[in-house]
């Protein structure tokens, strides 16, 4: 098949922040080299994310979408507001990255580079049009993280949880390529829009073939977003990772997951619909009561929000479920907020740590609303969204996925969703209690920053006027879905 491919001005600026952001990253490994005060890099790569920030948000409204690299790279609404996430997760991560690194002795210049090649990566699995460009934006991703979970070298559980994370990482990416070889066998493309017409003109979407192909790709992103029974990796890694890191792969990776599976199957495997949706409710299932259950019986602080996460996961999979732009809304809906509350939780749990003092047990917040009334005040704002108590953000968006799948015909889905919210309402609330009806056992000292303090801000602020003004997310989804 004779294919000609000339590279041009468009396909360049199309991928400008991808490419602003790998650019940054390789100018940190050389700065690394002759900067002595790794705050200087950290601050680059903030301005260099801003920057490709403003580039994508200078496109968000674009009436049109746009297809470069032989419709290979997809720039439309709804890769931009996925990019306006991992963004934010980045962004994020570098500044509550500050002090917290320096205290675990691993300030490495990497670090921060590695936090944006991952990034890249997510940004490339949101705009790709193609399984195999959705691929390699995944590899990059994947083996960034694997590095950036393991970066804690003297620590024997930060190697545990590179090398469990590492070789589960590779056994799911083995289940994608199977995946897009069967799809590719049948359909005879990679294209995500040519495949769905293939299925239609061939008439194959009922092929045993292509639902053994939709399932392997399923398994693949499933392991992203840790979906049961494909989590194992989770706790273990959340709890071995540097904090930040755990933040950090809590929200990206997860909404890069997302993004694919929505485009993939509503766009590629539309026409399939019933038979994922029919694989995809008892993972949902699962994945929100084992993440609910397990999450009771955790004392570390990190392994306790590793397994709230998996909860969060099947929550948010409600939407995809429904299989309607209006569910798929609800869902992007979702990981915007998560984004939000959950780093927020997280920059409390880093601020807890000092120099010999791990601060990971829910033990160790006992009285820290005596000492710390501003900090515990932050905690219980953002355990109240996570448990999805009004007026906070989280409750507006189980809301939205909950009345989705119940449009859809999941009742019963939203029943047992709204069962176990009720659930992991015992796990995060145990920590307010802690905070406030617990003498503390030792003082407790905070460890602060500037950059910590905008996170903060900006998330609990978030968290906030959400729950208040839901509308002005919601709106933004809707535009991004259904233009």
């Amino acid at each position: 098949m004779d294919v000609t491919f000339s590279l041009g001005l468009q396909d360049i600026s199309a991928i400008m922040p991808e490419l602003a952001m790998i650019s940054v990253g390789l100018l940190l490994l050389m700065l690394d080299l002759v900067v002595k005060r790794k705050e200087i890099i950290a601050i680059i790569g903030v301005a260099g994310a801003l920057v490709a920030l403003y580039g994508t948000v200078s496109v968000y409204g674009m009436s049109e979408s746009q297809t470069v690299f032989a419709d290979m790279f997809l720039l439309d609404k709804y890769s931009c507001f996925f990019k306006i996430i991992f963004y934010l997760n980045v962004i994020f991560t570098i500044c509550i990255s500050f002090k917290y690194m320096a205290i675990e002795k691993a300030a490495f210049g990497e670090y921060y580079a590695l936090l944006l090649f991952a990034t890249a990566g997510m940004m490339i699995m949101a705009s790709a049009a193609d399984l195999m460009i959705l691929y390699l934006g995944l590899e990059l991703m994947a083996l960034s993280t694997y590095i950036l979970a393991g970066l804690l070298r003297k620590q024997a559980r930060s190697n545990e949880a590179a090398v469990k994370y590492f070789f589960l990482g590779a056994f799911s990416s083995a289940f994608l390529l199977y995946g897009i070889a069967l799809t590719y066998g049948m359909t005879g493309t990679t294209n995500i829009t040519d495949i769905a017409t293939s299925l239609f003109t061939l008439g194959i979407h009922d092929s045993p073939v292509m639902y053994l192909g939709v399932i392997f790709m399923i398994v693949a992103f499933g392991f992203k977003v840790a979906l049961v029974p494909f989590h194992m990796w989770a706790p273990d890694v959340y709890e071995g990772a540097p904090t930040s890191i755990t933040a950090f792969m809590s929200v990206g990776p997860k909404a890069a997951g997302f993004a694919v599976l929505g485009r993939v199957l509503f766009e590629a495997f539309g026409s399939m619909q019933p038979q994922w949706s029919a694989v995809l409710v008892p993972l949902a299932i699962l994945t929100m009561v084992v993440g609910s259950v397990i999450a009771l019986a955790q004392s570390n602080i990190k392994r306790m929000l590793a397994y709230s996460s998996i909860a969060h996961a099947g929550y948010m999979l409600l939407g995809i479920i429904a299989g309607t732009p209006e569910g798929l809304t609800s869902t992007i809906n979702y990981l915007m907020i998560y984004t939000f509350m959950n780093i927020g939780a997280f920059t409390i749990v880093i601020m807890l740590r000092r120099e010999g003092f791990q601060g990971e047990n829910i033990e160790d917040y006992m009285g820290l609303a005596k000492s710390h009334p501003m900090a515990s005040a932050l905690m219980l704002i953002f355990m109240f969204s996570l448990t999805g108590i009004p007026p906070t953000a989280g409750f507006i968006g189980k809301f939205y996925v909950f009345m989705e799948a119940i449009n859809a015909g999941y009742t019963y889905l939203a029943i047992i969703a709204a069962l176990f919210s009720v659930v992991s309402a015992f796990f995060y609330l145990r920590i307010v209690v802690y905070m406030y009806m617990k003498e503390p056992q030792n003082e407790i000292v905070l460890t602060t920053s500037g950059p910590a303090g905008i996170v903060l801000a900006i998330t609990c602020l978030a968290v906030l006027i959400i729950g208040i003004f839901p509308s002005i997310l919601l709106s933004l989804a809707n535009f991004s879905i259904l233009g």
